[in-house]
């Protein structure tokens, strides 16, 4: 024992004194001095765990026990410590049993330091499930790849745009499905494709790719890649990010196509397009109809102020009452009257009001379509003609006439615009580069733009009648003199003017008619049909009494003084008379 480089401790005789050698001294720590007495004094805190292994060698028995915990004061403290021990019998000359001897090993710092592995190994499984829970479920490819390519870690929908595991500028065979562009929309080189890049030390940020699969579809990607550097500074792996863009890609796409079509409809329409922000009193657009309409360019009308300015002072009220209405999240029409700076002369508007809702719900902007309704046809024309002296000559007739003249070399680019002019008398040549089919194109635009033919029929006398029948109003054989030319056009004009002025009594009264509540217009109906307050009243379920307030009200909100006023309103907005009135006129009759 005393020779041993091990801790060994020997108890003797019948009260287990204590003989130990100098590598157990560490283990004794603080305690008195222990050699020559009692093993059951030296170690009382610990006797009920190793009495009874000790015990079971005196009885011839030897133990031996792995990571066996025992309480220990060692160091002026109670502590649990691990050991790992052999208690072996040992015997007289006789063979009895006379002692104990015990060769120990403490463990307590090796299984706390296992117990603590086991923990970090537990903690970083925990921390690698939810890590890899993360990246499974990502809305967006994510790779990690070494420097030779080769992915290291996936997401599926990385894998689903790699499923070589390789970036596509290393791998050929995957390339032809990638087209990369750069910031100004240039198709890049796979050299500077993102992995390549971030290989080269670069960060790469949302690159465009179009990616094509096998089947022939077609997506927009945006694409990144990190470089990732080891403790030297040099990298050593990639990180690749690919988010599918293409619904952005695409209403980004279909968005720029709108704004051209806006464009494009608000630079040739005749109606004024405009956009005010409430809360800064700005006009943020005005469309270049603006100009013709109010007779001012449209940066000399900066605000909603000056606007207002510009409407007719008896209509100023309701003009800015609508603005707030609008503000409000009302949509209305309402025609106004402006004076013109140019001249001074009033304007007729019909005005669409809306709100432009912003993302939050509240309604800082709001647009108008301004629609310029005066009667005012009678000193505009359009001049169609192929032959540049036919041009010539028709517009110098209508000029000398008074006319403001448009002219125009083919049918097709007039008829690019005619949607979107102002009103006036269409004078068409029938030449070579006009075709006759034109004439039958602009009937959608007659109401507005009427058509006065002009061609030589050589003789043809059912020449004007086709023309006539492809929707012209009247035909002038060529040579054509500036009389019948001027008394044409002033024909056509005419018959626009008597149109806009039924059109107007139309929306006048289909405006009254609106403004009538349910019983009323049910009244003015039986009145239509021929009914008398009786008549009325009785199909209607109401008193003789009550008719005639309703009729009243009904007189006084069509503005009408008799009877066949009252109904020449209704008739001219389309109210149709109520069969139930015709049933109870026939009974009364009766």
């Amino acid at each position: 024992m005393l020779n041993s480089a091990f801790p060994t401790y020997l108890a003797w005789g019948p009260g287990l004194i204590s003989f130990y050698n100098d590598a157990y001294l560490p283990i004794l720590g603080i305690k008195p001095e222990a050699l020559g007495r009692p093993f059951p004094d030296v170690w009382e805190e610990s006797w009920d765990q190793v009495g009874p292994v000790a015990e079971r060698a005196l009885q011839g028995e030897a133990s031996y026990l792995e990571d066996y915990t025992v309480t220990m004061d060692r160091h002026g403290t109670r502590e649990q410590s691990l050991w790992t021990f052999a208690y072996s019998p040992i015997r007289d000359a006789s063979g009895s049993v006379q002692g104990v001897l015990c060769q120990v090993h403490e463990t307590t710092a090796r299984i706390r330091t296992e117990q603590r592995l086991r923990t970090a190994l537990r903690e970083i499984e925990a921390q690698q499930a939810r890590f890899d829970a993360l990246i499974e479920h990502l809305p967006f490819g994510a790779g990690l790849f070494g420097t030779d390519g080769q992915a290291l870690l996936t997401n599926p929908l990385c894998r689903k745009f790699l499923p070589s595991g390789r970036p596509p500028s290393l791998d050929s065979e995957v390339q032809a499905h990638w087209t990369g562009f750069d910031s100004e929309g240039r198709i890049v080189s796979p050299n500077d494709y993102p992995f390549a890049r971030a290989m080269r030390g670069e960060i790469v940020q949302n690159m465009s790719f179009l990616h094509r699969t096998g089947e022939g579809d077609e997506c927009w990607m945006r694409i990144s890649g990190i470089p990732v550097r080891g403790s030297d500074g040099r990298i050593r792996q990639a990180i690749v990010v690919a988010q599918d863009v293409d619904r952005e890609k695409r209403a980004e796409a279909a968005l720029r196509e709108s704004e051209a079509r806006f464009r494009r409809y608000a630079e040739n329409s005749a109606n004024v397009l405009w956009l005010a922000d409430l809360e800064s009193g700005r006009l943020d657009y005005l469309s270049p109809a603006f100009t013709q309409v109010w007779g001012m360019p449209a940066e000399e009308m900066p605000d909603i102020a000056n606007w207002l300015a510009s409407v007719h002072p008896e209509d100023r009220d309701a003009a800015a009452q609508a603005l707030e209405r609008v503000g409000g999240g009302e949509t209305l029409v309402l025609e106004y009257r402006i004076l013109r700076a140019s001249d001074g002369a009033v304007r007729r508007i019909r005005d669409t009001f809306f709100p432009v809702p912003a993302e939050d719900g509240r309604i800082r902007l709001v647009g108008g379509i301004a629609q310029d309704v005066s009667i005012d046809t009678g000193l505009r024309a359009y001049v169609v003609a192929g032959r540049a002296d036919a041009r010539h000559q028709l517009v110098g007739a209508l000029e000398a006439g008074g006319y403001a003249v448009q002219a125009f070399t083919s049918d097709q680019a007039f008829l690019k615009i005619a949607g979107s002019l102002m009103p006036g008398c269409v004078v068409l040549d029938l030449g070579e580069a006009v075709r006759f089919v034109a004439a039958s194109e602009l009937k959608a635009y007659r109401s507005h733009l009427p058509v006065v033919a002009i061609g030589a029929s050589g003789g043809d006398v059912g020449f004007g009648v086709r023309a006539m029948k492809a929707g012209a109003i009247d035909f002038l054989e060529s040579p054509w003199t500036s009389e019948g030319l001027l008394f044409a056009v002033r024909t056509a004009l005419a018959e626009i003017r008597d149109a806009a002025q039924r059109t107007r009594a139309h929306d006048e009264s289909r405006d009254r008619i609106a403004a009538l509540s349910g019983r009323e217009r049910a009244v003015l109906e039986g009145l239509l049909a021929g009914g008398t307050n009786k008549t009325i009243a009785r199909t209607l379920g109401l008193s003789p009494r009550t008719v005639e307030i309703h009729r009243a009200r009904v007189m006084e909100t069509l503005g009408a003084h008799t009877l066949p006023e009252a109904v020449l309103i209704a008739t001219a907005a389309g109210v149709s008379p109520a069969e139930q009135g015709c049933e109870a006129v026939q009974s009364g009759e009766r």
